[in-house]
């Protein structure tokens, strides 16, 4: 059940919404159906400074479960 962002076309409402494959969303607002679903962005906890920090490291640094070396993206530099 994945939650999508949408934008009302009639109230220009913007909301998040936890959908089933059966159900169809509507604007919490107006009740309209006719939405716009936005593209979604995944955010971090980290700030960007420690995110810019992080791309610069040698791999191993990620905190991949498996310890250094074990990343997925290791060879790929």
């Amino acid at each position: 059940m994945p939650i999508y962002e949408y934008a009302c076309k009639q109230c220009g409402h913007e909301f998040e919404a936890l959908v089933r494959s059966s159900t169809i969303p509507d604007c919490p607002s107006c009740h309209s159906i006719e939405l716009d679903k936005k593209l979604s962005v995944f955010s971090s906890p980290s700030s960007s400074a420690q995110s810019a920090a992080f791309a610069d490291s040698p791999c191993g640094s990620c905190g991949h479960p498996g310890g250094p070396g074990s990343c997925g993206m290791q060879g790929m530099h």
